[in-house]
């Protein structure tokens, strides 16, 4: 079994026996954790969270206030304190002796603090991971890092170093290209993104995914698209159902920081995604076979249930055909839509996407006539079908390609050895796509998805939501 374990370093709960000898003045917790006078300048701290970052705290020497980037449930360890390095190192060895594959770094981006900065991708910080990096190559070289840091791309590829810090980083700018491609039927501004895209350095590559048990961030899209879009972008979320968390701007204001929707339910038919799974927690799964999600009247149409299905298949197969290594999040897998109870119930936006199956329900679920389980085994197809692809290989080399209209998405990839490459097309316009094939030498030979598209000459039609991996061979 593969494993990846998450290294949670920038902080620990507030309910963590290394924060309860903090309050109990007990050594050496007393210098673990970020003390900060409330009267000094915090004005430029880089702010993930419309919260307050200082929280007041009681310990056996008095009021203290603590440093708490993302709530006042996690409180940020001082990382100037040795001793704080050296329990985390000895951390991340218990992971490798327990079968670490991959090292989750998380929140990574802000490690370090120092007042009169922005507090987040500081050298230190950087010094950090490359010292993470130097302890692994040497005792566990086999083991991967992935840094999670959700800022804008230019900010986020940094962890790549010179090929000398993470070995993977989260291709953040993806999720919510790919989701405002499909929903506005505009692939423009996901096709210039990708052909920006520089390689990784040497022994590196990127970590694609669209959902995770966070929300969709929307910062890595500054600089990608207009903000109206961005601003389109929000509108649709919460028309399906989903909430909008947002930052702390330099200067007060907020802004949007991510949208908490599941994946599924931010590409279903519009006003549909506001509802819930259904009677799961009861065991009863008579709602939970009849929709992705449920509308108003309790079900929709069979064409909208269509093209919701290959809507979101749509937006998968795009992201396993990229270069990097795909990250799959399980409830995309099984198609799970917005959880709103879980919400309602706990007052996080989060757990909208975090729904908590039972096995005997989930099991009945996907073996039914459910959309759930259209998602699943379609799912199931195209990994199966992925996993056999030289051209898929992480360091295949990947050419974008411009077929002349805004709703096709298309780029090549070629196996490292060159015996074999895959023409990738998608349509992300709910309407048929007639284009032009670019130029292949030997010709397509067939598409490894099964839905024949339709190829006269040079010309393709491309049906709506329809992703083709044309395969053809050089050897």
């Amino acid at each position: 079994v593969t494993l990846m374990f998450d290294l949670v370093l920038n902080h620990a709960s507030r309910e963590s026996l290394w924060f309860c000898d903090y309050l109990a003045g007990k050594e050496p917790y007393v210098d673990f954790f970020v003390e900060v006078d409330p009267s000094a300048d915090i004005s430029t701290v880089t702010r993930p969270r419309s919260l307050p970052l200082l929280t007041p705290v009681q310990t056996s020497s008095g009021p203290r206030h603590v440093w708490t980037t993302f709530s006042d449930d996690q409180i940020d360890l001082d990382f100037s304190n040795p001793d704080v390095l050296v329990e985390m190192l000895d951390i991340l060895l218990f992971y490798v002796r327990q079968g670490a594959r991959i090292v989750r770094l998380d929140a990574i981006a802000y490690l370090w603090k120092r007042l009169g900065t922005s507090c987040i991708h500081l050298s230190e910080t950087h010094q950090v991971v490359k010292l993470i990096r130097d302890v692994l190559d040497v005792v566990a070289p086999h083991v991967l890092l992935l840094t999670e840091t959700n800022v804008p791309h230019a900010e986020n590829v940094s962890y790549l170093g010179d090929g000398d810090e993470a070995h993977m980083v989260y291709q953040f700018s993806l999720p919510p290209l790919l989701l405002e491609a499909l929903l506005s039927g505009d692939a423009s501004y996901l096709q210039s993104w990708l052909a920006d895209l520089d390689d990784a350095p040497a022994g590196t590559t990127y970590f694609n995914f669209t959902a995770s048990h966070d929300g969709i961030g929307v910062r890595p899209l500054e600089g990608l698209v207009p903000d109206e879009r961005l601003d389109q972008l929000v509108a649709v979320a919460r028309e399906r159902g989903g909430q909008v968390s947002t930052r702390r701007r330099v200067g007060g204001s907020d802004a949007p920081y991510e949208l908490n929707i599941s994946y599924v339910s931010a590409l279903s038919s519009s006003n549909s995604g506001d509802s819930d799974i259904g009677d799961t927690d009861t065991g009863d799964t008579d709602t939970g076979d009849s929709d992705i999600v449920n509308n108003d009247t309790g079900k929709r149409a069979a064409g909208d249930r269509g093209a919701d299905l290959r809507r979101f298949l749509a937006s998968q197969a795009v992201m396993l055909a990229l270069r990097g290594i795909p990250g799959v999040y399980f409830h995309s897998l099984v198609g799970t839509p917005n959880d709103v109870t879980a919400v309602e119930s706990s007052g996080q936006p989060r757990r909208i996407n975090r729904h908590k199956y039972e096995v005997d329900t989930l099991e009945t679920i996907l073996s039914g006539d459910s959309a759930q389980a259209d998602v699943f085994r379609g799912y199931r197809h195209l990994l199966e079908t992925r996993i056999a692809q030289p051209a898929f290989h992480p360091d295949g080399s990947q050419q974008v390609i411009d077929v002349g209209h805004t709703a096709v998405l298309c780029f090549r990839r070629t196996s490292p050895a060159g015996d074999q490459q895959i023409l990738v097309l998608a349509n992300v316009a709910g309407e048929e796509i007639r284009c032009e094939l670019p130029q292949c030498d030997p010709p397509v030979a067939r598409d490894l998805l099964g839905a024949e598209p339709q190829i006269d000459g040079r010309a393709i039609c491309l049906q709506p939501y329809q992703v083709a991996w044309l395969v053809y061979h050089t050897s």
